[in-house]
């Protein structure tokens, strides 16, 4: 299986550096953005299969960074964690496009089974 390209979008740095190293065991290649700005600029000038994106972020916030990022990549699978539970920003994400929600904290295996999901959707030509 060729290496997953993941872009893994959160501001917490101990968050960013931990699932990074996890996920480089796993054979995924990690572009890392701690801002949502960042993340738009990544997706511009790179190819991604997935990202996975914090809600709670300074200056611009998860949903408005999925906005974006569905604007220049619509079929671009976008999974969202938070550390809340807000259905209201779950349901404003699912209608965005966002491919799942997990909540924080999540397991490595967990995540990594979703990005796993989400790239097999994309090929088979699922949002």
């Amino acid at each position: 299986m060729k290496k997953i390209r993941l872009l893994l979008v959160d501001d917490e740095p101990d968050f960013l550096t931990a699932y990074a190293r996890r996920f480089k065991r796993r054979n995924v290649e990690i572009t890392e953005a701690s801002t949502g700005q960042q993340a738009i600029d990544h997706v511009r000038e790179n190819e991604f299969d997935v990202v996975i994106l914090d809600v709670m972020m300074p200056e611009m916030n998860g949903l408005e960074t999925l906005r974006r990022i569905k604007a220049i990549a619509p079929d671009l699978p976008v999974i969202i964690l938070t550390g809340h539970a807000d259905s209201g920003v779950l349901i404003e994400g699912m209608d965005m496009g966002a491919f799942d929600f997990l909540l924080k904290p999540v397991g490595t295996d967990e995540l990594y089974f979703k990005v796993l999901d989400a790239v097999r959707a994309r090929h088979r030509g699922q949002p």
